[in-house]
């Protein structure tokens, strides 16, 4: 059977390898942000260390795993910026301690992601998922965007959080800061008209983390950075990571767990389909704002590299927050980036998508940076939670047309929140994700949908 030529285009543009200093060159300011992001995932460990039982060298070890492991997408031509499936966190947490501390618990986690991983494989193989995505309605793809970045933005303005009720000053700056680099149009002319002012743009969030750091210093906001000679490296207790907690040390699951984690893990594919369309859209505004590098998204490949992620992890390295196909607030600062650059500034999507995680990967590695970088680690989950839901929400608003299109998408939004704080029939399945998917669908068939017409289009191809 002969392949055809947009097979032959198909295989070209999106199953070739891109290697560093090969076929892209390491962007050092999407390097150098990765590097200060660092902070971000390790956030995690404290919840790994309490749950799961693990010593906190452990829990920093499976991190930088998991971090090197993201490298997967870019390296095999998935633009993805991969992450957690973070909005499950909480339902994987309080799944997880229904059952005994110790090899219970490690293996009902790896039972978890095992599954979410093979829903995964089989809608990439198949490619459902690819056709669901391509008829999906744009007033529920908008819903989706707002909902994920009103869920952020409210994330940072709750009183409850430590943004504003910890670090008012610094974090405030640093936001400014970061905003005005990012998105302010006397900074678009800036960005032309001096080249000095270009160069700093290009580091993106880095300029206000960094002043808003200095800020928090001063002001005592932020406590100073200890124990930042100790080591070289960071600790790999290898060994201890294999016998205690993996599939290799306290075996496989028996069958009542698998059983038992079937339906949250559908719930984590139903959290991670909203990344796969927020992925999407950022992709398409890419293609459209910078028309000299094409950059394909296939869902079937980021479903297939993401699959052997939790496979391989799930058993090796069982991993708390899944993995997931994107990490918003990344994927938002490399586009944001990438978008506003000249072809000579920032040649390739490529180098700054992998840099972004060189970055942090090979900083985690490293104690002393580890140690500086921590204490400012609130400022750094804040920016980027900020500029996802800035993003989102603009974004959202650009792909709908009509005012039905922008009413749909509000009232999704606000479901996907609003229901996450409640569990509708006591099943976690019905928060959050879920109802908004079904209010978003009553409103679209109600109120958009053209029945006559999609008759007519069927009797006219008939």
């Amino acid at each position: 059977m002969q392949t055809t030529q947009k097979e032959t285009r198909f295989m070209k543009d999106t199953l070739k390898l891109r290697l560093p200093f090969v076929h892209y060159r390491i962007a050092y300011q999407d390097f150098i942000q990765g590097a200060i992001l660092c902070c971000v995932p390790l956030g995690i460990t404290a919840a790994m260390v309490k749950i799961l039982g693990m010593p906190i060298e452990v829990a920093v070890l499976m991190v930088v795993i998991n971090n090197f492991f993201y490298l997967g997408h870019t390296s095999l031509g998935d633009p993805s910026i991969a992450g957690w499936i973070t909005a499950g966190v909480p339902l994987y947490i309080a799944y997880l301690t229904g059952f005994d501390p110790g090899p219970e618990r490690i293996q009902a986690l790896i039972a978890l992601q095992v599954l979410v991983g093979g829903i995964f494989l089989f809608l990439g193989v198949t490619g459902i998922t690819r056709h669901i995505i391509k008829n999906f309605p744009v007033s529920m793809r908008a819903g989706i965007l707002l909902g994920a970045g009103f869920a952020s933005l409210m994330r940072v303005f709750d009183p409850g959080q430590p943004f504003f009720a910890k670090i008012p000053v610094s974090f405030t700056i640093a936001a400014l800061g970061s905003f005005f680099i990012l998105f302010s149009t006397q900074a678009l002319r800036l960005r032309k008209r001096y080249n000095w002012f270009a160069w700093i743009a290009g580091f993106g969030i880095a300029p206000g983390f960094v002043i808003g750091y200095a800020t928090g210093l001063i002001t005592g906001e932020i406590p100073m950075p200890t124990g930042v000679f100790d080591r070289v490296f960071i600790s790999l207790p290898i060994g201890e990571m294999v016998s205690g907690f993996s599939a290799l040390g306290v075996g496989m699951p028996p069958l009542e767990l698998w059983m038992s984690g079937i339906s949250l893990a559908v719930i984590a594919y139903i959290l991670a389909f909203g990344d796969i369309l927020v992925l999407e859209t950022m992709i398409k505004d890419c293609n459209e704002t910078r028309t000299d590098q094409k950059i394909v998204f296939e869902v079937p490949r980021n479903h297939i590299i993401t699959a052997f992620r939790n496979l391989f992890q799930g058993f090796a390295v069982p991993f708390l927050p899944l993995c997931g196909p994107q990490w918003t607030g990344g994927q938002a600062l490399v586009v944001n980036r990438y978008k506003h650059a000249t072809p000579e500034q920032h040649p390739s999507y490529w180098g700054g998508a992998a840099s972004l995680f060189w970055g942090m990967s090979l900083a985690m590695v490293f104690h002393p940076l580890v140690q500086l970088i921590l204490p400012g680690k609130l400022i750094g989950f804040g920016l980027t939670l900020l500029i996802q839901g800035f993003l989102c929400v603009y974004l959202a608003f650009s792909i709908c047309s009509t005012n039905v299109q922008r009413g749909i998408a509000g009232v999704m939004g606000a479901a996907l929140v609003s229901a996450n704080y409640v569990k509708i029939w006591d099943n976690a399945f019905w928060s959050g994700p879920t109802m908004a998917l079904v209010v978003g669908a009553i409103l679209y068939f109600a109120l958009e949908h053209d029945f006559n017409g999609t008759r007519q289009q069927r009797a006219a191809s008939s």
